[in-house]
């Protein structure tokens, strides 16, 4: 029974691997492109479209290896059926329930797996990528140049003579009026510094004047700081029950919670499912397989999409229930009952 064991599971792993791999490739593909929309908006760097996909992999994980479990299991035992070595099988008095068994413990691993990338995993990656967008995005809305024209800098009037290098610059006039008094500064030179969604002007060897109908003020100074915090949303990251249990967005996570872990639990509900179509009398049955694949997948994707905004979190129990239910009795009536 080892041997056997270990011969099934050898030709479920070369499936599996063989199949991951191309639908592995066609979601990076997609994420990548989805990635590359960014580049309209934002500049980044190879290595930051790297760290953005990295980002993105645990999701990428997620959608891809609940099909590829179904559909390699499945397609291991039509493969098997094909070869007349379940018929074999089933002469020598092995019950269908022992290759229930076999993909029991892979589906059960993979399920946790796949509980503990969504449930863990995903929001700190969706939250770190998040940011780090709002931040280059926040980044991109202050792009300071040298010209005759004059910048804006929260309440400030920003004139810049010359720029040195990308975030150094020369000459620097600032202004604001308000109906109290009236500020002028000028800086021989200025850096800026984005600090975690701060935006800051760092003035070096400059003269400030503050006039108001009371008085007239003038100072100098070697530094001098200004801040002005721009449009950038930075989330911080509390914890996974903070990340779920929060109002923001609660809409949006309750239908992701309820997706996700009907997803999550796809390796171990389909079981049944795998048996009733991936077994077959090759003598006797016209292959459906492909169709039979697709329909399951549509079905279960779908009512799990499908009726949740009616059901709320019962969703889970009823869509797990219902089609353990229906899987089972075809399991039954299919599988057990004719071998």
């Amino acid at each position: 029974m080892h041997k056997l064991r270990q011969y099934i599971i050898h030709h479920f792993s070369i499936l599996f691997v063989s199949m991951f791999l191309p639908l592995f490739a066609i979601a990076s593909v997609i994420f990548l492109i989805k990635l590359a929309t960014y580049t309209a908006v934002i500049q980044l760097s190879i290595w930051e479209m790297t760290q953005l996909y990295l980002f993105t992999l645990p999701e990428i994980l997620f959608y891809t290896l609940p099909i590829t479990f179904f559909v390699a299991a499945t397609l291991t035992l039509f493969r098997f059926s094909t070869d007349n070595e379940i018929i074999v099988l089933f002469s020598l008095g092995i019950h269908p329930k022992f290759l229930l068994h076999i993909f029991l413990k892979p589906a059960l691993i993979l399920s946790t797996l796949l509980a503990f990338n969504f449930f863990v995993v995903i929001p700190h990656a969706k939250t770190l990528s998040g940011n780090m967008v709002n931040y280059k995005k926040g980044e991109a809305k202050f792009n300071l140049s040298a010209s005759e024209f004059g910048h804006s800098f929260g309440d400030w009037l920003l004139y810049i003579g010359s720029q040195k290098s990308e975030r150094i610059y020369g000459d620097i006039f600032l202004f604001n009026k308000n109906q109290e008094e009236e500020i002028l500064i000028s800086a021989k030179e200025a850096k800026v510094i984005n600090d975690n969604g701060i935006l800051r002007l760092k003035l070096l060897d400059g003269e400030g004047y503050s006039y108001s109908k009371e008085k007239f003020t003038q100072i100098d100074f070697e530094t001098m700081y200004i801040n002005d915090t721009i449009a950038t949303k930075i989330k911080p990251y509390k914890g996974i029950l903070d990340y779920w249990l929060s109002l923001d967005r609660s809409d949006k996570k309750k239908s992701k919670f309820i997706t996700n872990t009907l997803l999550s639990l796809f390796p171990l509900l389909c079981l049944f499912l795998v048996l009733s179509i991936g077994i077959i009398h090759a003598r006797h049955q016209k292959s459906k397989i492909y169709l039979y694949l697709f329909l399951g997948i549509v079905l279960y994707y779908g009512s799990t999409i499908g009726i949740q905004k009616s059901l709320g979190f019962w969703t889970i129990l009823t869509i797990s229930s219902v089609w353990l239910l229906l899987t089972y009795t075809m399991y039954r009536k299919m599988i057990v009952a004719r071998f």
